[in-house]
């Protein structure tokens, strides 16, 4: 029943959410296309809640990925430092002021990828370094990596000018706030590429989800399907930290929140993360424009401000154990 209501109240808000911002809307209005209401709505209004929906989907999918495969509860693509990684990455081309689109990807978002895709491949070098407790070392590894790329972004701070430094630190709170139909099918085309990928490799992903030792045993190519997946994911989440900016806690919580309420395998919950993932950030979105404040509050700060008591309570439920 309570996850009958919980899906129910998360759809009712994607469907009210294209309503809901500093101009109302009259329905009546929206079918007659050369309205304003129709044009706020087919073009600010429903591209951003699509793009919502899919980058939901994304960040909470890579999580379950990240969860999956570290056998590690507090794994993802923010804690690793792998988000951070990607606004580096982004920050490295605003400062170089590459806006011009490269092989028709638009170089932020190019470079937002490479941030990330170094990232996975630095921790994924660093963790054969890692003896005992590997999956504690390589999170505080993570972390280490996320002050690090920090540091860097702020000498980029120092060196930039005020136009350029404007861009970074707007970037660095996140933002859903798009114009146009181009990002929501760029993101929309990359959450399908992360979905087919994480399903193809579901059975995969099921037994190094209990250990690599077993899936060897099963004959899985473990360090080949390892680096497939860690792959896709961080050209996820590469390409939409660099249309977004950082969006954490979504790839934290979302996972959890599914297998409290499936507690079955991971094959089966795939497809109901990215779903809820995707709901559960067009809420928050809907949340940070309903706020009365001089402009809508950056969707990184309401993220923040949801997952942080959450991942203070996993860490301390962990330790009771």
């Amino acid at each position: 029943m309570c996850r009958v209501a919980l899906w129910t109240f998360f759809t009712l808000l994607f469907v009210l959410s294209p309503f809901v911002g500093a101009v109302n809307l009259d329905i009546a209005n929206i079918l007659n296309t050369s309205s304003l209401d129709a044009n706020i709505f087919y073009n600010l209004r429903l591209p951003r809640l699509l793009f919502a929906f899919f980058a939901g989907g994304i960040l909470a999918l890579s999580g379950l990925l990240f969860q999956t495969l570290f056998r590690n509860a507090l794994m993802t693509p923010y804690t690793l430092g792998i988000s951070s990684g990607a606004v580096f990455g982004v920050g490295v081309a605003i400062k170089l002021g590459l806006t011009t689109l490269l092989f028709g990807i638009g170089a932020i978002t190019l470079f937002g990828f490479l941030g990330a895709f170094f990232t996975v491949v630095l921790l994924i070098y660093l963790s054969q370094f890692l003896r005992s407790n590997q999956q504690e070392s390589l999170l505080l590894l993570g972390i280490a990596l996320s002050l690090f790329y920090s540091a860097a972004l702020m000498v980029l701070f120092y060196l930039g000018n005020s136009i350029q430094n404007d861009m970074l630190i707007r970037f660095t709170m996140g933002s859903l706030s798009i114009i146009g139909w181009q990002s929501p099918l760029l993101i929309g085309v990359v959450a399908i590429l992360l979905l087919g990928a994480v399903y193809a490799y579901r059975f995969e992903l099921q037994l190094l989800g209990i250990s690599s030792d077993a899936a060897s045993l099963k004959g899985v190519d473990t360090k080949k399907v390892t680096l497939l997946l860690l792959g896709v994911a961080s050209l996820s989440i590469g390409a939409l930290v660099g249309i977004s900016g950082p969006i954490g806690f979504v790839g934290l919580i979302i996972p959890h929140i599914i297998t409290k309420f499936y507690p079955t395998t991971v094959e089966r919950r795939l497809l109901k993360t990215a779903l809820f993932g995707g709901l559960f950030l067009v809420a928050c979105d809907m949340l940070s424009r309903v706020m009365q404040t001089q402009s809508e509050l950056p969707i990184g700060i309401v993220t923040a401000f949801i997952g942080a008591p959450f991942f203070i309570y996993l860490i301390i439920s962990q330790k009771k154990y």
